[in-house]
């Protein structure tokens, strides 16, 4: 087998701008349509839901009721707001700094969600009362004993589960997969000299 059918060798791929530039494309992308989705459903909940009167879904099981969360996703690490805005800040740094070596579609989705839902929240932060830095996230879908949450909560903890699911594959950002496993010593015996 020659060096260019197994991949040993090869040179460098000439689509690979065009696929980084597609890669690169579609985190942008799904961010901003998790971001619309946040957006509108949070408004649509402050106008319509009053905090004390939810709304039933299912029973008692799934509800929307209006809920604002100074904490983390989940309501948790409440009172700690403005150090989980500089955290959000830092994800969302560190998302747009890696992109450019995107070239796996899946890790574009993942990235994608997790920038999303971190700017949709974030956007509460800085935006919503008690003020800037220290904005309490609206949240509103109740499920069970789960912690009340949004559309952002759900990108980012759906977008980490891919991240994470991609990781335990092996596959790379760049789309390539890590196998593990040590190439197999050569098959091939070794020839002695006739004059030995």
């Amino acid at each position: 087998m020659s060096d260019d059918q197994d991949g040993v060798g090869a040179g460098p791929d000439p689509q690979a701008p065009a696929r980084s530039a597609r890669m690169i494309a579609l985190l942008p992308a799904v961010a901003a349509v998790i971001l619309l989705l946040d957006l509108i459903t949070k408004i649509v909940v402050v106008a319509v839901i009053e905090p004390q009167r939810p709304i039933s879904i299912i029973g008692d099981t799934v509800t929307l009721r209006l809920v604002r969360n100074s904490g983390a996703a989940f309501s948790m690490a409440t009172g700690y707001t403005w150090v989980l805005t500089v955290v959000a800040l830092a994800v969302v740094v560190g998302i747009i700094r890696y992109s450019s070596r995107l070239r796996s579609p899946f890790w574009a989705l993942g990235l994608g969600l997790i920038l999303g839902g971190a700017l949709g929240n974030l956007v509460d932060r800085l935006f919503r009362a008690p003020g800037p830095l220290r904005g309490h996230v609206v949240d509103f879908v109740s499920v069970g004993w789960w912690p009340v949450f949004n559309v952002a909560d759900s990108a980012v903890v759906c977008g980490a589960v891919l991240l994470v699911a991609l990781t335990l594959f092996g596959v790379e950002l760049d789309g390539t997969r890590v196998s593990g496993k040590k190439p197999a010593p050569s098959a091939t015996p070794t020839r002695e000299s006739p004059n030995a």
